[in-house]
């Protein structure tokens, strides 16, 4: 029960939304009102701007695999010479 917990332990919250945004999430004014009184209250906010590191690694793989598709191979025929593209 969060109740228990309020001002006896540390909670890290993570959310890529302001807080003006929690209301359609929570789906309340007055509860996202609630939940947001409590986890202000004595706080550190932290807000960090930047690229999501998910984002970049999923692109790398997608680039990666991209080139992989990409990749050619020449093999020669040893009797006639002919090279071949796959």
């Amino acid at each position: 029960m969060p109740s228990q917990r309020y001002e006896r332990g540390s909670t890290i919250v993570t959310s890529n939304l302001p807080f003006e945004d929690w209301t359609q999430m929570l789906g309340s004014e007055r509860l996202t009102g609630a939940h947001l009184d409590r986890l202000t209250h004595h706080v550190s906010i932290l807000a960090m701007n930047g690229d999501s590191y998910r984002l970049k690694q999923s692109a790398g793989r997608r680039r990666s695999a991209k080139a992989e598709q990409n990749q050619t191979t020449e093999i020669i025929d040893p009797d006639t010479g002919e090279i071949t593209t796959t």
